[in-house]
């Protein structure tokens, strides 16, 4: 499965924490590799750079050899080797068909315990019905191989972050022009939008929209979607969308920068039941 090659988000995290470790420990490569018994400098690099997948036991060496003392960071650097290598269960028969950003979003979403987006364009895919989201892929996907089938399945599955026994608390703003959109034709729109409202219900879900009218804000820089996990805020991600490839924010500072200008397109979009009532007004329109 060519998709599931490559370092996922969470080796890099991991390899970049241990690397830290390291240089705060004031050791060398050279050194390491010297106080550990099967630890070579080649094996060394390749673990800091998320090359591959890194054993249990190798992080506990690692950091008992660099004095780290702090409990909470070990057993989270623990579970992130346990679960690096993992890209995903339930849409491994889909790997063909899965890029390896993608991939690396399953499985994110599925340990997350939190996510805020911004979307300037169509409906974030976590919201999504098939009708809405078959035309999206369509339009989207230039390659003519593209299973677009399949990816509306994994699409479909993704949404159990949704309502899972812990579900994802997800805070989305969408941009006007999405809602008014003609994707599919009415009937595809009044069916994502009766979607938008339903979803809009649940306690573990808040939609703003931002209106066309508004003057300049952060949202035009285009979308993103900062995801949250609940062992250590320094963990979390941001997917930035890019015309040919997604890239990942990974280090504190570039999350902290996106988390403040969510937070200020949140603060630029209409409330949330202002948000909601143009959601209804555009549904009732189209049906």
């Amino acid at each position: 499965m060519a998709a599931a090659t490559g370092p996922t988000v969470r080796r890099r995290q991991l390899g970049a924490e241990l690397r830290r470790r390291r240089e705060e420990a004031g050791l060398s490569h050279e050194e390491v590799s010297e106080a550990l018994s099967g630890m070579s400098q080649p094996k060394l690099s390749r673990i800091e750079n998320g090359r591959g997948a890194t054993k249990v036991d190798d992080v506990k060496k690692l950091l008992t050899l660099y004095n780290c003392a702090d409990t909470d960071l070990i057993s989270t650097l623990v579970d992130l080797a346990k679960n690096g290598a993992q890209r995903g269960m339930w849409w491994q028969s889909y790997g063909a068909h899965i890029s390896p950003e993608l991939g690396d979003l399953i499985t994110l979403e599925a340990a997350a315990s939190s996510i805020r987006t911004y979307q300037g364009a169509f409906i974030p895919g976590l919201f999504q019905t098939p009708a809405y989201a078959r035309e999206i892929i369509k339009k989207l996907n230039m390659r003519p191989e593209v299973n677009v089938e399949a990816l509306v399945d994994v699409r479909m599955a993704r949404q159990g972050a949704l309502t899972r026994s812990e579900p994802i608390t997800l805070w989305a703003v969408i941009h006007e022009a999405a809602i008014r959109a003609g994707v599919g034709g009415p009937g595809v729109m009044a069916e994502q939008l009766t979607r938008l409202l339903d979803r809009a219900a649940r306690p573990n879900i808040n939609i703003q929209v931002m209106p066309i009218g508004a003057p300049a804000h952060h949202g035009m820089g285009g979308a993103f979607t900062i995801l949250g996990f609940p062992q250590r805020q320094d963990l979390d991600v941001v997917l930035v969308d890019g015309t040919l490839s997604n890239l990942w924010v990974e280090d504190a500072t570039g999350v902290d920068m996106y988390g403040a200008k969510f937070d200020a397109i949140r603060a630029d979009a209409l409330g949330l039941d202002d948000s909601l009532a143009i959601i209804t007004d555009q549904r009732d329109k189209i049906t």
